[in-house]
């Protein structure tokens, strides 16, 4: 079992900064390719990025391309997702999820923190 805690979620104007932690405990994450997913109110959950179990390979949704930055740090087993020149359509819960693949779907993640609010006022 792996258990994920996201943190680093608040209240930011459009154009600024936030890094969000994700801190595993359980399990190494080593093993595993980690996401980051996130929901509007009132949308369906959705892909942001990932990143593959050593850290070599990125993937990331569209909008944030150029934007948003995922990295690793097995020692402190924890994943970060950088988040420069918020927009407010950014506004979301963050969601940390943990798989064997690094892939954008949804489905392939069985490991899955609480969330962290993000919100990105005009």
């Amino acid at each position: 079992q792996v258990q994920l805690v996201e943190s680093g979620g608040g209240l930011v104007q459009a154009g600024g900064s936030l890094m969000l932690s994700c801190v595993a405990s359980g399990r190494t994450i080593s093993g595993y390719a980690m996401g980051w997913f996130r929901q509007a109110p009132g949308k369906a959950r959705e892909f942001v990025a990932t990143i593959s179990r050593g850290g070599g390979s990125t993937w990331y949704e569209d909008s944030v391309k150029g934007r948003f930055t995922i990295s690793r740090d097995s020692a402190d087993n924890t994943v970060y997702l950088q988040m420069n020149s918020l927009k407010p359509e950014d506004t979301a819960v963050y969601y940390c999820a943990a798989s064997s693949i690094a892939v954008g779907e949804e489905r392939c993640y069985g490991y899955w923190g609480q969330g962290t609010q993000v919100t990105v006022s005009s």
